[in-house]
């Protein structure tokens, strides 16, 4: 079925909707300073789980699009490494609206040039990797480990590891299984329905829509090994392609 072309509403919408994430961001700063001060930091989780998912659902409303989560295991298995499908800016927006339980997010370093997004990302524990420089990428990852499993978070990955590819779903990076190896935790995927097609690529602007984000039951990784990674990491990716309509042999 074809799209119909954003609009001027679309892009005036869309304009709005990022000014407002960005005033919003700067006024959860010195509520969030205040909050990790009083509680020692116990109080990082609930910033990101209802502040932050309070603020990006807003941003999807003004968009005008209705965020449907959609559970197939109940409660959400915590702690765990996420994952998600990514062709979209609107992932921003989908994975904070989630309120993952606990989560910190894998996020790439350019983020801090915003310096909302570095203070908020500090303060709250993100993870920041330079996906250029693997080594640093995978050092920076593995000195976080004893402060997740200490506090028992979540990590949140994406395995495409970015959301200009080609395809429906890109090729999946080892990083993300590798972690939940590394962790001895659960993979945990989520399926984004609806988000390419309301915004795809690194595209600004967003029709207004439907999208709905379908949790999965948690994947066990405690028999996983090195040999078989890449079998396990192919399985997991021909079931993205399952969930988004794409026969096998047609992408083949």
């Amino acid at each position: 079925m074809s799209q119909r072309p954003i609009t001027t509403a679309d892009k005036v919408r869309a304009i709005f909707a990022i000014s407002a994430f960005f005033v919003m961001l700067m006024l959860m700063i010195p509520v969030s300073i205040v909050l990790i001060i009083i509680s020692f930091g116990r109080l990082a989780s609930f910033i990101v789980d209802t502040l932050a998912a309070g603020m990006a659902r807003i941003c999807l409303r003004i968009l005008q699009i209705d965020f449907r989560v959609i559970r197939h295991v109940n409660p959400i298995p915590s702690p765990a490494v996420y994952i998600s499908n990514h062709s979209s800016t609107l992932d921003i927006l989908t994975l904070l609206s989630l309120g993952l339980p606990g989560v910190r997010f894998v996020a790439k370093w350019e983020f801090q040039y915003n310096p909302f997004i570095l203070v908020m990302g500090r303060l709250t524990g993100q993870v920041f990797i330079r996906r250029e420089d693997r080594e640093k990428a995978i050092s920076t990852i593995q000195k976080s480990y004893d402060r997740v499993k200490r506090r028992r978070l979540s990590l949140y990955v994406a395995p495409e590891g970015t959301r200009k590819h080609e395809g429906v779903i890109g090729p999946f990076k080892k990083g993300a299984f590798r972690m939940a190896m590394d962790l001895g935790y659960p993979v945990v995927p989520i399926f984004f329905e609806g988000t390419r097609e309301l915004s795809s690529g690194a595209s600004l602007f967003a029709r207004p829509g439907t999208i709905e984000a379908h949790i999965h039951p948690a994947i066990d990784t405690s028999g996983w090994t090195l040999e078989t990674l890449p079998e396990q990491i192919d399985e997991i990716r021909n079931q993205y392609l399952v969930w988004a309509g794409i026969n096998q042999m047609d992408e083949d």
